[in-house]
Protein backbone atom coordinates (compact mmCIF):
# COMPACT_ATOMS: atom_id res chain seq x y z
CA UNK A 1 0.00 0.00 0.00
CA UNK A 2 1.75 2.98 -1.15
CA UNK A 3 5.60 3.07 -0.57
CA UNK A 4 8.46 2.08 2.13
CA UNK A 5 11.62 2.93 2.68
CA UNK A 6 12.71 2.31 -0.30
CA UNK A 7 10.00 4.65 -2.23
CA UNK A 8 11.05 7.29 0.19
CA UNK A 9 14.22 7.30 -0.45
CA UNK A 10 13.85 7.31 -4.40
CA UNK A 11 11.68 10.16 -4.00
CA UNK A 12 13.71 12.13 -1.77
CA UNK A 13 16.79 11.44 -4.74
CA UNK A 14 14.62 13.35 -7.38
CA UNK A 15 13.61 16.02 -5.14
CA UNK A 16 17.57 17.01 -4.42
CA UNK A 17 18.25 16.11 -8.17
CA UNK A 18 15.86 18.78 -9.04
CA UNK A 19 17.02 21.10 -6.53
CA UNK A 20 20.62 21.01 -7.89
CA UNK A 21 19.54 21.47 -11.35
CA UNK A 22 17.93 24.78 -10.00
CA UNK A 23 20.61 26.15 -7.87
CA UNK A 24 23.06 25.45 -10.93
CA UNK A 25 21.21 28.23 -12.76
CA UNK A 26 22.61 30.96 -10.71
CA UNK A 27 21.40 33.66 -8.67
CA UNK A 28 19.42 36.69 -10.67
CA UNK A 29 21.52 38.68 -8.29
CA UNK A 30 24.48 38.23 -10.01
CA UNK A 31 22.55 38.69 -13.46
CA UNK A 32 21.76 42.21 -12.26
CA UNK A 33 24.83 43.18 -11.08
CA UNK A 34 26.56 42.08 -14.49
CA UNK A 35 24.08 44.83 -16.14
CA UNK A 36 24.96 47.57 -14.24
CA UNK A 37 27.27 49.00 -16.76
CA UNK A 38 26.13 52.77 -16.54
CA UNK A 39 27.95 54.99 -14.27
CA UNK A 40 26.88 58.40 -13.11
CA UNK A 41 30.85 59.94 -13.41
CA UNK A 42 30.11 61.98 -10.58
CA UNK A 43 28.95 60.31 -7.73
CA UNK A 44 29.71 56.67 -9.15
CA UNK A 45 26.16 55.54 -8.54
CA UNK A 46 25.55 52.29 -11.34
CA UNK A 47 22.56 52.05 -13.22
CA UNK A 48 21.11 49.12 -15.10
CA UNK A 49 21.53 48.70 -19.34
CA UNK A 50 18.46 49.17 -20.10
CA UNK A 51 18.00 52.86 -18.42
CA UNK A 52 16.76 55.10 -20.30
CA UNK A 53 18.57 58.58 -21.23
CA UNK A 54 15.79 60.23 -19.60
CA UNK A 55 16.26 58.61 -15.91
CA UNK A 56 20.09 59.51 -16.42
CA UNK A 57 19.23 63.40 -16.71
CA UNK A 58 16.10 62.85 -14.25
CA UNK A 59 19.47 61.41 -11.90
CA UNK A 60 21.58 64.66 -13.18
CA UNK A 61 19.30 67.18 -12.21
CA UNK A 62 18.18 65.48 -8.87
CA UNK A 63 21.47 64.28 -7.53
CA UNK A 64 23.71 67.18 -9.11
CA UNK A 65 22.05 70.34 -9.88
CA UNK A 66 25.32 72.11 -10.49
CA UNK A 67 26.77 69.78 -12.96
CA UNK A 68 25.99 69.19 -16.89
CA UNK A 69 24.47 66.31 -17.65
CA UNK A 70 27.28 65.27 -20.15
CA UNK A 71 29.53 65.31 -17.05
CA UNK A 72 27.58 62.25 -15.12
CA UNK A 73 26.74 60.38 -18.31
CA UNK A 74 29.50 61.22 -21.23
CA UNK A 75 27.72 58.46 -23.54
CA UNK A 76 24.89 61.10 -23.58
CA UNK A 77 26.81 63.95 -25.45
CA UNK A 78 25.66 64.56 -28.99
Amino acid sequence: MGGGNGQKAKMARERNLEKQKNAAKGSQLETNKKAMNIQCKVCMQTFMCTTSEVKCREHAEAKHPKSDVSACFPHLKK
